[in-house]
């Protein structure tokens, strides 16, 4: 078995509804997203999965956050933009991209600043 990853990143804006504390007020971070792949063999050229599409891939599903108030997005509409979601989210567009036998999102991570974050996966 093969992992490969890549990372990138998004700005946004967002608040936690329902939060007793700071993150209750709008604030913004420069979210990093790990995104994580298995794959169970190599094509013929010794490639698992070409980092260039799970590069794409995020980058489309990351470019309809980018810059954006997250609380004002039909996506978290009824659930909080808090890191736990966002991860789940992420996790969820790429699972649509990437359906192979041989390839899976293994799991996506999602930090908010550079020593705190989450990842998501689903078993």
């Amino acid at each position: 078995m093969y992992e490969i990853f890549i990372e990138t990143h998004f700005s946004a804006a967002h608040h936690l509804r329902g939060y007793d504390g700071d993150c209750a007020k709008a604030h913004g971070h420069n979210w990093v997203v790990e995104v994580h792949i298995q794959c169970k063999k190599l094509n013929d050229i010794g490639i698992g999965v070409d980092f260039r599409d799970v590069k794409r891939a995020a980058k489309n599903i990351l470019s309809r956050l980018d810059h954006t108030d997250l609380n004002e997005l039909p996506e978290f509409a009824a659930m909080n933009p808090s890191s736990e979601n966002i991860a789940a989210y992420v996790y969820g567009k790429l699972n649509d991209e990437f359906q192979d036998e041989n390839i899976r999102v293994s799991k996506v991570r999602v930090s908010k600043a550079p020593n705190v974050g989450v990842y998501y996966w689903e078993d």
